[in-house]
């Protein structure tokens, strides 16, 4: 009797520090991955399929180590793989120069030091940042308030106050 192989499954798959359902087909499960979005994902799973064989369509569970291993290396440093630096999400980085490509908490500790940059460099963007208003140019008259609303009355509340008003006036004459 020949012993089949069973196909190898694993329920969850970790790639770049993030837990991921193995069921997922390779894009689906990059897209889970913060600093990857669907067209790097789409771009990721093209260059692997096309240097290492790896069928797009596959499930994340049922690759090897080794494939898992290409595709967190492609992901890693895209354009080694043959991506383009526009598809990038870190391009002419401010101490390097160079064009990178970042993902799950290596971007977000990038942001957070670009932000304490900006605030220590007393930028425009920085000061905004350190106050928590909006720093892209959005409007700040009617959106992005915090605490007690100003100037907004509701109808119902406007008209108690002139019924209110209006007996009042009747009880002085």
């Amino acid at each position: 009797m020949e012993r089949q192989r069973e196909k190898r499954e694993i329920s969850i798959i970790r790639i770049a520090g993030k837990d991921i359902n193995g069921s997922y087909k390779i894009i689906r499960a990059l897209l889970q991955i913060k600093g990857v979005g669907h067209s790097m994902a789409h771009a990721i799973a093209v260059s692997c399929s096309r240097l290492y064989g790896i069928d797009m369509n596959s499930e994340l569970g049922s690759l090897s180590d080794e494939q898992l291993a290409h595709i967190e290396s492609v992901m890693k440093d895209p354009m080694k793989a043959g991506i383009p630096a526009y598809m990038t999400n870190r391009r002419k980085d401010f101490e390097t120069g160079d064009d990178m490509h970042l993902a799950g908490a290596d971007l977000i500790v990038r942001t957070r030091q670009d932000i304490d940059r900006e605030i220590r460099l007393q930028t425009w963007i920085g000061s905004r940042h350190q106050y928590g208003q909006k720093v892209r140019g959005q409007r700040t008259r009617s959106t992005g308030r915090t605490g007690a609303t100003v100037g907004v009355v509701k109808k119902a509340v406007q008209e108690q106050q002139k019924e209110a008003a209006k007996k009042g006036g009747e009880a002085k004459a």
